[in-house]
């Protein structure tokens, strides 16, 4: 009887690639879950697979892949996986490549690709959302960036009126151009339905497929500037058709999460996480708003509880921000169109710390000076002039 070849270590990881982890899409070969494979003479294999958290719920099925796969080789006797978990750095880059793979299937966007994308989400509404994404926006253009701002809150819109800007959306060449205004030396580009109804409290009787389309023309049908740097959007509250066709549409974005204090804030702002990962997106950190009430003299009040935001990164797993407390300069700031974040406040302060470490660490933007894409295009342009000089020798 001839002896059974047994599978190679290379073998078994080629096998392996057909194992698609079912949250992110992906292998586990190519995510760095498959971590090392030993195959024994008694033809015994045995594996670490590291998942991206010790608790997965999809353990099973991956286990049962897996089991399934190699079992199928001649040979192979019994199969011994090790289980791990990934390190926050592992995690972070088998999120990047899952984003990769989705964004190859990404629907176009006049979105410039240099755009970074910062989605600013909720859990429910009232959390002081738009605010803070107006303030961040201001707080980001008046640090030289060109920022671009979507309302996508489509029923709740308000964008508008916080960042004291009034005006049509006009087509111009089959583009949507967005209103613009000045702040310190950057600019804001800005898009929302506040701009094409008559009344800020006229009611938007729309329904799901008609809020969808609504966000996909502010994607695909708005000439963005191509410098812009940032693009933040004001996201609806929870995790309905609006969000869910973003993160389909828009898989490179970023999300902030903005939640209160309180507890029951915190609990359904976690579903918001959850709903971003499962499209791949990639959670930048937390953001706590309301975070106590700065009585004249100065006295901390914590009106809405305490800890919210601390929980709510560490439950995600990702940074707490920054934290901004209750001031009237920041409501009056918004009802008249002049963001708090330009004056001075404690709450000024902290979203100016927020935006800079957004800006310098979390979510820098781009740089094209030395950029590859930016060479080529200089390169191009240089082709192109010699063309110009050199005669036509036909």
């Amino acid at each position: 009887m001839t002896d059974v070849a047994l599978p190679t270590a290379d073998d078994v990881m080629g096998l392996l690639r057909g194992v698609i982890d079912p949250e992110l899409g992906s292998d586990i070969v190519e995510l760095g879950m498959a971590r090392s494979v030993d195959v024994a003479d008694s033809g015994r294999i045995t594996l670490e697979i590291a998942l991206t958290t010790s608790g997965c719920p999809l353990r099973g099925q991956i286990q049962k892949d897996i089991r399934s796969r190699l079992l199928s080789l001649p040979g192979v006797t019994s199969v011994k996986i090790n289980w791990g978990e990934l390190t926050q750095e592992q995690k972070s880059e088998a999120m990047a490549k899952a984003r990769f793979n989705v964004s190859q299937d990404a629907p176009a966007t006049a979105i410039p690709p240099t755009t970074k994308i910062i989605m600013i989400a909720s859990g429910k509404g009232g959390v002081g959302k738009s605010s803070i994404t107006t303030n961040l926006a201001a707080a980001l253009a008046d640090s030289g960036y060109a920022v671009g701002v979507m309302d996508a809150d489509i029923w709740g819109f308000s964008v508008p009126r916080m960042l004291g800007v009034d005006g049509d959306l006009v087509a111009h060449e089959g583009k949507i151009a967005p209103l613009i205004r000045k702040v310190g030396s950057g600019r804001l580009e800005i898009v929302s339905m506040g701009f094409l109804v008559a009344q800020e409290d006229s009611a938007l009787m729309w329904r799901g497929l008609m809020l969808d389309r609504a966000v996909r023309h502010f994607c695909e049908d708005v000439a963005w500037s191509e410098d812009l740097d940032y693009l933040l959007i004001d996201m609806p509250p929870g995790t309905g058709d609006v969000q869910m066709g973003l993160a389909k549409l828009l898989p490179r974005a970023e999300m902030l999460i903005v939640t209160t204090p309180a507890g029951n804030a915190q609990k359904v702002a976690a579903r918001v996480a959850d709903m971003g990962r499962k499209n791949y997106l990639r959670i930048v950190g937390v953001i706590e708003n309301m975070t106590s009430f700065i009585a004249p003299d100065g006295s901390e009040h914590d009106l809405f509880g305490s800890g919210g935001g601390r929980q709510l990164a560490d439950d995600v797993g990702v940074p707490l921000l920054g934290s901004v407390p209750i001031e009237a300069e920041v409501s009056v700031g918004g009802d008249s169109g002049s963001p708090a974040v330009l004056g001075s406040s404690r709450a000024a302060d902290a979203i100016r710390a927020i935006a800079a470490a957004i800006a310098e660490e979390y979510i820098p933007p781009v740089e094209m000076a030395g950029c590859s894409a930016r060479m080529l295009e200089a390169a191009m342009a240089a082709l192109d002039e010699l063309d110009e000089l050199e005669p036509n020798p036909n």
